[in-house]
This record gives structure tokens, C-alpha cells and sequence, in this order.
């Protein structure tokens, strides 16, 4: 571990994803040349995600309370239920305002070579959520890779039989793409996918 504490705040940066080496010395030179606040506050918001937050009793989503404010908002639809990997793809859910029913977060999907299973996940307590109080509608909406599908259908297996409507986030091709420059798995899944008008 440094010992210089611009190496230090440089050293914890990088270990942050999606932050290189020189990233991090450029946000720990950005702190140490900026106003104090801004530490400050850094320092107090990097403590409270720690300190002050836990899952949602409900959805395990993040929250501050013991119930998150999604949970807890009696205008939410509480008969669709949109089952996603993790809580920043709730967030980034709610960020369209497209989506008015409640969450269920995985924390994780299936990946049987990093030993990740069943029971390493929240499934059981889906289920157990859906026992006291039954939904019209999982919208399953995994990230679209290998393990994402796996994980979708083994959800899906797992619920088919309580007779709800189990659906499948769309995918495909983004709006404003072309298909010429279109990767061949989106396209042959677009496709596949392909809908009514």
C-alpha cells in the first residue's frame, strides 16, 4: 500500500471498474487541487454507501430504509414484477419511467464455471415473494448474454407451472442503427424476436 497520498487515492481509484491508472491519478489530482467541500463530501458519500445502506426487504434493490421507496409506493403496480441481475439495472429501468410495477434483484446470474448457482442467487426468495403474494406478470429482464438467457430460463421453468404471464425484455437492434452495420448475433436475434404490427 502507498504511503504518498496522492498515490494512495490513486491506488484505491484504480481499483474502482472501468478506472485505469492514469484515470485515477487524474480524479486524485482533481481532489487534491479542488475545494476541500468536494472531498468532504466525497469522503461522507463513500462512507454512507457503506454505513447507511442495506437491501430492500422486499426487492433487494438498495435502500436507505428497511422498505425502498419503489416498495413502498402504492401507486406502483404490484401485480408486474420486473426481475433483473442488479440494482443499477433497476436504476436504469427507472430512469425511462417506461416501467410502473415493482422489482425483483437477483444480485448475480447463473454461471456454473465461476461456481455462481441456484441458491447463490435470490431466486428462492422470488418464489417465496410470489407464494405470499402472487403477480400477473415477470418480466424478466436479464442482460442479454449467456448467462443472462440461462438465467431467464430457468426462471422461467421454475414459475411457468403458477400460471403467470412470464415475459422477456425485447431485443435486438437499437433505435437509429443500421443494419448493414448490425453484429450478426443481434440481427439473427431481432429476428427471431421479430413482432406483430
Amino acid at each position: 500500500m502507498p504511503t504518498n497520498p496522492i498515490d494512495r487515492l490513486t491506488h484505491a481509484f484504480s481499483k474502482l471498474p472501468g478506472i485505469g491508472e492514469k484515470s485515477a491519478a487524474r480524479l486524485a489530482f482533481h481532489v487534491f487541487k479542488g475545494d476541500p467541500k468536494i472531498a468532504e463530501e466525497l469522503a461522507q458519500a463513500l462512507l454512507a454507501i457503506k454505513c447507511t445502506t442495506a437491501l430492500c426487504a422486499h426487492c433487494f434493490g438498495i435502500t436507505a430504509d428497511d422498505v425502498c421507496t419503489i416498495c413502498s409506493d402504492d401507486r406502483r403496480n404490484r401485480q408486474t414484477i420486473c426481475v433483473v441481475e442488479e440494482p443499477k439495472d433497476m436504476a436504469a429501468i427507472e430512469k425511462t419511467r417506461a416501467f410502473q410495477g415493482i422489482y425483483h434483484v437477483l444480485h448475480g446470474v447463473l454461471s456454473p464455471l465461476d461456481g455462481v448457482g441456484p441458491s447463490d442467487l435470490r431466486i428462492a426468495e422470488l418464489v417465496n415473494r410470489l407464494e405470499a403474494s402472487p403477480a400477473v406478470e415477470i418480466i424478466l429482464a436479464t442482460n442479454p448474454t449467456v448467462e443472462g438467457e440461462a438465467t431467464s430460463h430457468y426462471i422461467a421453468d421454475i414459475l411457468r407451472p403458477r400460471g403467470m404471464r412470464i415475459t422477456r425484455l425485447a431485443s435486438g437492434i437499437p433505435m437509429g442503427a443500421f443494419l448493414e452495420y448490425t453484429d450478426q448475433q443481434t440481427l439473427a436475434l431481432a429476428i427471431n424476436r421479430r413482432r406483430e404490427l
